[in-house]
């Protein structure tokens, strides 16, 4: 897990945040893997430059979406949560999120690049040339254009915003909802671990 730095404009959001009751367990927001209709719903807060968040998405996550989501048990919705030690992580939630927009699966092309290759891209700032490698040249020039929209920035920081209004101080946090009920845990968990938390929700 890393902790969090957090910068003067965030913690203005937080006090925004604190003012109104959070609509988490509630919002209508499009699952990155899964349906809507699964009874599991797993929002992950993660930093694309985190090392934690990198071995809990190839270790744990990438045999949770094979077990879980794609048979139709859990939706699961990415939060971004970039953390300011992180120099780059900002930038490569933008290019992320301008991914999605193009499409789910270049949005987990773009996410499954940027996890495999973050020592490169962490070390040199150049994340379009990491994405470009699993994105098609049309879909790359979509990606630049859709960076210009500042929607994008300020749905980054409604996820911030959110995640600091759930007391979420490291990265990966996520959140398990099943039945009205929400719990949390902010820990890589190891994919036998998830299974069981997971499986005791779906035979509640």
């Amino acid at each position: 897990m890393e902790p969090v730095i957090r910068r003067t404009a965030i913690i203005a959001l937080a006090l925004v945040a604190a003012i109104a009751p959070s609509a988490f367990a509630q919002s209508q927001i499009t699952c990155h893997w899964g349906k809507p209709s699964a009874p599991v719903r797993m929002d992950i807060f993660s930093d694309y430059e985190c090392p934690a968040c990198r071995a809990f998405y190839q270790e744990t996550l990438r045999l949770m979406f094979k077990d879980y989501a794609d048979t139709g048990k859990v939706c699961v919705v990415y939060r971004h949560f970039p953390l300011t030690i992180h120099p780059h992580a900002m930038d490569a939630s933008r290019y992320a999120e301008a991914a999605v927009r193009i499409g789910l699966q270049q949005w987990a092309k773009v996410t499954d690049a940027l996890f495999l290759n973050q020592p490169e891209w962490s070390a040199t700032g150049d994340i379009e040339t990491t994405i470009a490698r699993v994105l098609s040249p049309q879909e790359m020039a979509a990606v630049r254009n859709r960076l210009k929209d500042p929607s994008i920035d300020a749905l980054i920081e409604a996820d911030i915003r959110e995640g600091l209004f759930l007391n979420v101080d490291s990265t990966p946090t996520f959140f398990l909802t099943a039945q009205g009920k929400m719990e949390k845990t902010a820990a890589a968990l190891r994919y036998p671990a998830l299974q069981s938390r997971l499986d005791a929700l779906l035979t509640k």
